[in-house]
């Protein structure tokens, strides 16, 4: 299928919804540009989806990509969380961090019917969805404003499986995507593929249309993805320094330099899997340490670490989100760098 006749937009890409550097500023310039902008939903307050939902229909006509999560929500667990405390505890000791400094990390919610009380009256053209499908009503009830589904597969079971319950498009995200990885039929990241091994195989087991993620960064990589058979390609990274991101000023430092070259998959900042550049907690604790607590209970102990090191200039227990080439991050309008991205097309 066509790009044009699935995504209704002028250029075949897709600007990867980014919790934490973004807002409806980036999806807007991307919309404008001719691609797919996407605004990141899980971490707002009905309010401020509300706000940010308003703006858009300010600015933009053109569709838009609203990003929800669809994770079970673990049950608080005191000694699971204890132990995590124990193990940040020489951290907390060094930057005088006590209990009552705890604040609850970014509230990470399921898409629910509350959520889609305050997004059904903007009639979204687009949901995407990351661990999976909401359950079938929730789904249906999506449905039934008219709006197309997209959901990310990690693995061709993955894949499979949202062809069966009912996605409209699959996201192909390759081990090299920077932040959360998709996957919910498993945790084993042994299973991950490159987004050039997957995504061939993925089109070639399913019917429905796919866009492939992961290590798109410019115009020769969305050309040769496009190649492959995608209908589209979604770029996250490329866009982490452009002017309307919010990236912070430590993250755009540590993307500029020669440290993201070296990134990895950590449960550490949230409790699931997730492509970050290497810093001192990451090479102190491990990547994949087995005391985090399950996504997305990690983050209010570590959220407490991370405000005491930023707030003095320290970048060392921050989630600094970035895929593993970073080549294509420039500073310019998203405009342009959309524009740029579909050059060759």
């Amino acid at each position: 299928m066509k790009f044009q006749d699935f995504l209704g937009i002028d250029l075949p890409i897709i600007q990867a919804p980014m919790a934490g550097v973004q807002d409806s500023a980036l999806a807007i310039a991307v919309s404008k540009a001719g691609g797919l902008g996407s605004l990141p939903c899980a971490v707002l307050s009905p309010e401020v989806l509300k706000t940010e939902l308003d703006r858009i229909k300010e600015k933009v006509s053109a569709p838009i990509n609203l990003n929800f999560f669809c994770h079970l929500s673990p049950e608080y667990n005191h000694a699971s969380e204890l132990k995590w405390r124990a193990a940040l505890k020489p951290y907390f000791l060094e930057y005088g961090i006590e209990e009552c400094d705890m604040t609850e990390g970014a509230k990470r919610s399921p898409f629910s019917h509350d959520i889609a009380d305050v997004i059904e009256v903007y009639q979204p053209e687009f949901i995407s969805f990351h661990f999976g499908l909401p359950n079938q009503d929730l789904l249906a009830r999506v449905k039934s404003w008219g709006a197309k589904v997209l959901s990310t597969a990690t693995t061709v079971d993955e894949a499979k499986w949202l062809e069966a319950n009912g996605a409209d498009a699959i996201i192909a995200q390759g081990v090299e995507a920077g932040g959360h990885r998709g996957m919910f039929l498993t945790q084993d990241v042994s299973t991950q593929l490159g987004t050039f091994a997957l995504l061939p195989q993925i089109i070639q087991q399913v019917e429905l249309p796919v866009i492939a993620a992961g290590g798109i960064v410019d115009a020769q990589t969305v050309t040769l993805a496009l190649s492959f058979g995608a209908m589209a390609a979604q770029v996250g990274t490329a866009y982490l320094l452009c002017d309307e991101a919010k990236t912070t000023a430590l993250h755009r430092a540590a993307i500029k330099s020669h440290h993201a070259k070296h990134t990895a998959l950590t449960t550490l900042f949230s409790g699931r899997p997730a492509r970050g550049i290497v810093n001192r907690i990451i090479t102190e604790m491990g990547a994949m340490n087995t005391v985090v607590p399950p996504f997305p209970l990690a983050a209010t102990s570590i959220t407490a670490l991370r405000k005491k090191a930023e707030a003095v200039g320290i970048a060392d227990f921050s989630p600094l989100w970035c895929g593993q080439n970073a080549t294509g991050c420039k500073e310019i309008s998203a405009l342009a760098l959309t524009q740029q991205l579909a050059r060759l097309i």
